[in-house]
C-alpha cells in the first residue's frame, strides 16, 4: 500500500490531495498541519499531527509533498523534509498533459488541464496550477507557482520562487527573474528582473517585492 503525506491542509493542500487521489497511485493520503489537534481532518483525509510530527515520521511514507501555497515556505519546507529523509513525491493530475520529453522534479504538482510540452523543465516544489500551460523548452526554477490559466510561450525562463498570476501571458524567449510577481492578466513582452512586481498590458513594474 502506497502512503502519501501532505504538509499543509489548507486550500492548496486539499487540491494536492484531490489530484493525488485522482491519480490512483496512492492508497492512503494523510495530512500534517500545525492546526492539529484542533483540526483532525480536512474533507475525507485525516490530519495526523503537525510539521514536527511529520519530520519524525516522514521516512514511514512512500511519498511526501508540501501543500503550501507560499513559494519560499513550500521550497524551504521541502528541503527540510529531504534532509530528514523524506522521499518527495511528484503529483500529476490524470487530466494534465505532460510530455514524456519534459522533466518534472520531485515535490512539484501539476493540476488538471495543465500542459507541459516537450523540452520543458519544471524544478522542485513547483505548482503548475489548473489550466496553466508551459510550452516547449521553458525552464522553470525551484519553488515557482504558475497560477490557473497562466500561459508561457516557448523558451521562457522563470527564476526561483517567482509567482505568475492567473491568466498572465509571457511572450516566447522572455526571462523572468527570481522572487518576481507577475500580476493577474499581465502581458509580459520584455524581460523582468529579480524581485519585480509587474502588472498590466504590457507589463510594467509596480514596485520591488524583495
Amino acid at each position: 500500500m502506497k502512503r502519501l503525506a501532505i504538509l499543509g491542509a489548507g486550500g492548496h493542500g486539499r487540491v494536492v490531495a484531490d489530484a493525488a487521489e485522482a491519480s490512483e497511485q496512492w492508497q492512503e493520503i494523510v495530512f500534517f498541519d500545525d492546526a492539529w489537534p484542533e483540526s483532525r481532518n480536512k474533507g475525507p483525509w485525516p490530519i495526523l499531527g503537525g510539521q514536527t510530527a511529520l519530520l519524525r515520521q516522514c521516512q514511514e511514507f512512500d511519498g511526501v509533498v508540501v501543500g503550501i501555497g507560499v513559494n519560499r515556505v513550500r521550497l524551504s519546507s521541502s528541503e527540510t523534509l529531504v534532509a530528514a529523509g523524506a522521499r518527495l513525491a511528484t503529483i500529476i493530475h490524470p487530466r494534465a498533459t505532460v510530455s514524456r520529453h519534459a522533466r518534472v522534479e520531485a515535490g512539484s504538482v501539476i493540476f488538471a488541464a495543465a500542459v507541459v510540452n516537450i523540452g520543458a523543465h519544471i524544478g522542485r516544489a513547483c505548482i503548475i496550477n489548473t489550466g496553466a500551460t508551459v510550452d516547449h523548452d521553458c525552464q522553470i526554477a525551484d519553488g515557482v507557482h504558475l497560477s490557473p490559466g497562466a500561459n508561457l510561450a516557448g523558451g521562457v525562463t522563470v527564476g526561483v520562487c517567482s509567482w505568475i498570476g492567473t491568466n498572465a501571458g509571457i511572450r516566447q524567449q522572455i526571462s523572468i527573474g527570481a522572487h518576481a510577481v507577475i500580476g493577474m492578466g499581465a502581458v509580459v513582452v520584455s524581460p523582468q528582473p529579480d524581485g519585480i512586481t509587474a502588472v498590466g498590458n504590457p507589463a510594467k513594474a509596480l514596485n520591488r517585492s524583495t
